[in-house]
């Protein structure tokens, strides 16, 4: 092989479309998995959903706070807490939803038909859409995610509530700060918007971690739920709200797990 060729050779894989990432060597954490769920790293493109966060507990795959005690949390307080009253164990639903996660102490449930459904809804989220809740100032959750392709992505969030503040990083670096655009008024009444853009510089595994800031308040209700995030590359979102893309609710991993529940039903 002469020296120009293999100088081309080098040129061509030090370019910006070979360029991968990968999460950092010291995190321990590993890409969420169960019976039902097992697609691996969330995509983006794509849809990352809140409670697919990653494996590995308390201080690794996400942090805890309590939004009563400002201290760290002790239990899921809805799958390990609300959702063992009856009432809250809904007929269209099953006990892979009641108690999603329960030994952690993160706080998930999923959308009931009494109380996420409402005229109230700027959006209308799926049944059975899990979601991360009681959310508290200081909580984090690490995502291991597959970036397909480098570049910047428009950021849609499907959340209830207080127009809070949300920060992402990606492998430990800060990588943006958004503002929710609208306090829905309660914590299921759920809105999709578009909140801001990222950019991923490399394509790759790549560690995702979503910190939530809520304002010190006497608000009794200050905090917010969140069901998932979507990222559109930057030029697919040029257009009128009413004609961005929606959800696509097939290829989503909490789609994934619904199917396989349906099978085994």
């Amino acid at each position: 092989m002469n020296r120009t060729l293999l100088l081309a050779i080098v040129a061509l894989l030090s370019s910006p479309a070979w360029l991968r990432a990968d999460v950092p060597s010291d995190y321990k954490g590993k890409p969420y998995h169960d019976e039902k769920y097992h697609e691996g790293p969330q995509s983006i493109p794509g849809c990352v959903e809140c409670a697919y966060y990653d494996l590995g507990g308390e201080g690794v795959a996400y942090h805890a706070m309590s939004n009563k005690t400002g201290a760290l949390d002790t239990k899921n307080h809805g799958g390990n807490e609300l959702n063992l009253d009856p009432h809250h164990q809904r007929p269209q639903s099953s006990p892979y939803y009641w108690a999603f996660r329960k030994n952690d102490t993160l706080s998930t449930s999923y959308t009931k038909d009494f109380v996420d459904f409402t005229n109230k809804n700027l959006y209308q989220p799926k049944f059975n859409q899990l979601y991360i809740g009681w959310t508290a100032n200081g909580d984090w959750t690490n995502y291991t995610v597959n970036v397909k392709f480098p570049g910047t992505y428009k950021i849609f969030a499907v959340y209830s509530n207080k127009p809070n503040t949300i920060k992402f990083s990606i492998n430990h670096k800060p990588a943006g700060e958004y503002k929710l655009p609208v306090d829905t008024g309660y914590y299921h009444h759920w809105n999709r918007a578009e909140v801001g853009e990222i950019t991923f510089p490399e394509k790759g595994l790549q560690l995702l971690t979503f910190y939530f800031d809520a304002p010190d308040t006497p608000d009794k209700m200050p905090g917010n739920n969140f069901a998932y995030f979507e990222f559109f590359p930057e030029s697919d979102v040029g257009m009128a709200n009413d004609d961005k893309p929606a959800p696509a609710t097939g290829a989503t991993p909490a789609a994934a797990a619904e199917k396989s529940d349906a099978k085994a039903q």
